[in-house]
């Protein structure tokens, strides 16, 4: 089973992402800040992070950085989302592999989840 990490404050957004993620047989694992994000067990890591651009407590883009420059994440695809922030604004900020603004479409975000997953292996 594949798993997913979501960064996402948004209770509405996180929790449907989580139960449509579900569905589709991902073990999804969610956060509603970087602070839980970064207590999170560091012994398990997903096969996609998934991360907002405005946090309450940091930025996705600074979560991507940091994930990007460890070697234990580097190499595991990160996908922003942003209801807020451009595609070119994003991939200036952080080398996210994947860009999806809100409001999103749930299948194109599984196509591109499937993608990046697939191409990472």
């Amino acid at each position: 089973m594949k798993t997913i990490f979501i960064v996402e404050d948004e209770t509405g957004i996180r929790d449907a992402l989580q139960l449509l993620l579900s569905f589709e047989n991902y073990d999804v694992r969610s956060f509603s800040n970087v602070d839980a994000f970064n207590k999170r067990d560091q012994s398990v890591n997903p096969d996609i992070f998934i991360l907002d651009v405005m946090l309450p407590d940091g930025s996705g883009t600074d979560v991507c950085n940091q994930l990007k420059k460890d070697p234990k994440t580097s190499g595991i695809p990160v996908m922003i989302i942003s209801a807020h922030a451009k595609s070119e604004n994003v991939t200036k900020a952080c080398n996210a592999d994947e860009f999806i603004a809100k409001p999103f479409d749930i299948d194109d975000v599984l196509l591109k989840i499937e993608n990046l997953i697939s191409l990472a292996k």
